[in-house]
């Protein structure tokens, strides 16, 4: 069973609201955001952009995924590079000397397994007997351990992204429930794209999750976006939301709202 489409149906179900973009992140009590001179290697993002049909179904484009994934990469390297670490970001398995395409499929599998229980327990309140209380008590185990040694990296950075583009015929529907509005006949509302955006960070020496956040931006009216991933400045505004608020594990404890004002 693929664990992709049960992680973002979970994580959509835990942020249902009117809200435009919501974040809500989680971190080891003790977790520092990476600073100095820290190694970090960031895994291939898993993106996926596909075509909101008038049915209200989504027919992914491989060719829109390949643009989003493009400028997602080059918008982690531009804010990667103001952080003063040395970042790798892998977009073929073949990129790393030393570990094999098979072992680094095996951990980014691992690592979706992974995120698949925190979204469960964390974000829909599905508690686990033996996580409750314990703050983010997530592992990779030895296979992260292994790819830490082979390549001397302290983090692996795991991102996931999906986006949504309502086609033309689901902006007209849209439209055509919010005119009858102005006569006095409201269609129910269709609803809009939604873009749905995951990271965790791996601490390569232990091969514990350390931080993990979900950012989801929707729209109630087809035809409004929040950021379209296949462009630079979508791409940009994603990855700040994602990763450019990361908190130490203390204060990502502390009670706030997980809304964004933008």
């Amino acid at each position: 069973m693929d664990w992709k489409p049960a992680v973002a149906a979970v994580l959509a179900a835990s942020f249902a609201t009117s809200a435009c973009v919501q974040t809500k992140q989680y971190a080891d009590l003790q977790f520092t955001p990476p600073q100095g001179d820290y190694k970090l290697l960031v895994l291939r993002p898993d993106v996926t952009v596909g075509s909101l049909t008038t049915g209200g179904m989504v027919e992914p484009r491989a060719d829109w995924t390949d643009q989003a994934r493009a400028s997602i990469v080059d918008a982690l390297k531009a804010q990667q590079a103001s952080h003063g670490g040395k970042v790798t970001i892998i977009e073929r398995r073949t990129e790393l000397p030393g570990v094999t395409p098979q072992e680094l499929a095996d951990v980014e599998r691992l690592n979706g397994a992974v995120a698949e229980s925190i979204v469960v327990h964390k974000y829909l309140g599905d508690y686990l007997p033996t996580k409750r209380g314990k703050g983010l008590d997530w592992t990779l185990g030895q296979d992260a351990v292994r790819l830490g040694q082979k390549t001397g990296y302290d983090y692996a950075l795991f991102m996931h992204a999906e986006d949504q583009v309502a086609s033309g015929g689901r902006i007209a529907l849209g439209v055509i429930g919010l005119a009858g509005c102005v006569v006095g006949f409201c269609a129910p509302n269709v609803g809009g794209a939604e873009q749905l955006d995951y990271a965790s960070l791996v601490d390569l020496r232990t091969g514990e999750v350390v931080w993990f956040n979900v950012v989801i931006a929707s729209s109630q009216a087809p035809g409004i976006k929040f950021g379209d991933l296949r462009t630079p400045q979508g791409a940009t505004q994603m990855v700040e939301r994602l990763l450019g608020r990361m908190r130490p594990g203390d204060a990502v404890r502390r009670p706030s709202s997980p809304k964004e004002s933008r």
